[in-house]
């Protein structure tokens, strides 16, 4: 807009100018056809003198008239140099904001983009996400069947013979276990698994590949083998109702039916259960529910 009226102020300037340079010439020229002549001449030509004075006072008056043209042709001149000067620097300051602006769009469209795959990935994760939480908790459900089932079983049959009065029952044992195998714990109990945020029912035990894992108390297995989320699976009844669970083992040592001592080998540490590390999966359970092991545990 400021523009616009500024080449309309030019196109204005430009007309009086032409105007002013006209008037400026025909100023010229009368002064030329009025010129003073030579006093020598003029008194030797006999003329009328008081004719002579008038000539010399329109010529004066014809040579001001020429200065003050000629001076506000200058003043019209430095005025349209002055609008021109005035103009580019606008035209130089519209184009700093055109490319600012386009800049601006530039980058708004850059971090529109980058938004877009931002989002098109939070979304692809939490797709995943949603699977795997899908998949955790049909693992966890699986699991919960299995010690429901084995928890109306064991409630008809006697699991763990007495061979003697003096046998320790197992909820007398609380605070007296060893974890079943030497390691770094990496995962506690009611922790969030992964990015699933579902809680887990046990503890992870990362340990080296192949170490041996052992029974926390005296039991009987009543379930060795592999399940999807827990790789191999052992579940040991100790009687009262309570199971000990290991899982995520390499190899599996014993069989369904057999006894075995407190400390007595059961499997191998390993990554059969799909975790990142190897190690150990461990729960304790009673009637069927979780419970921490760490309560139950003798720490170092």
């Amino acid at each position: 807009m400021e523009i616009a009226k500024l080449a309309e102020r030019r196109k204005l300037l430009e007309r009086a100018l032409a105007e002013r340079q006209a008037a400026v010439e025909r100023v010229l020229l009368a002064r030329q056809a009025l010129a003073a002549p030579e006093a020598l001449r003029a008194v030797l030509s006999g003329d009328d003198p008081a004719d002579f004075a008038r000539r010399l006072y329109y010529v004066g008056y014809v040579s001001r008239a020429a200065a003050a043209l000629i001076a506000g042709y200058r003043a019209d001149l430095e005025a349209l140099l002055g609008l021109q000067r005035e103009a580019q620097v606008k035209r130089e300051r519209l184009r700093s904001v055109e490319q600012a602006s386009r800049a601006d769009r530039d980058r708004i469209l850059r971090e529109r983009e980058a938004r877009r795959r931002v989002l098109e990935r939070a979304a692809g994760e939490i797709r995943r996400s949603r699977k795997q939480i899908s998949v955790l908790r049909g693992d966890e459900a699986r699991l919960a069947r299995l010690v429901e089932g084995l928890a109306r079983v064991l409630g008809r049959v006697e699991a763990v013979p007495e061979k003697s009065s003096q046998v320790q029952a197992f909820s007398s044992l609380r605070g007296k276990l060893r974890l079943p195998v030497r390691g770094e714990l990496a995962g506690r109990f009611g922790a969030p698994r992964g990015a699933s945020g579902i809680e887990a029912k046990g503890v992870f035990i990362r340990a080296p590949e192949g170490e041996p894992v052992r029974a926390v108390a005296r039991g009987q297995v009543v379930y060795a083998d592999w399940m999807r989320g827990f790789g191999n699976l052992m579940i040991v009844d100790h009687g009262e109702n309570y199971l000990s669970i290991y899982a995520n083992t390499e190899s599996l040592l014993k069989q369904v039916g057999d006894a075995v001592a407190s400390g007595e080998p059961l499997a191998t540490t390993g990554s059969s259960g799909g975790h990142e590390q190897t190690g150990l999966y461990f729960e304790l359970r009673h009637l069927g529910r979780p419970f921490d092991p760490l309560r139950w545990v003798k720490l170092k």
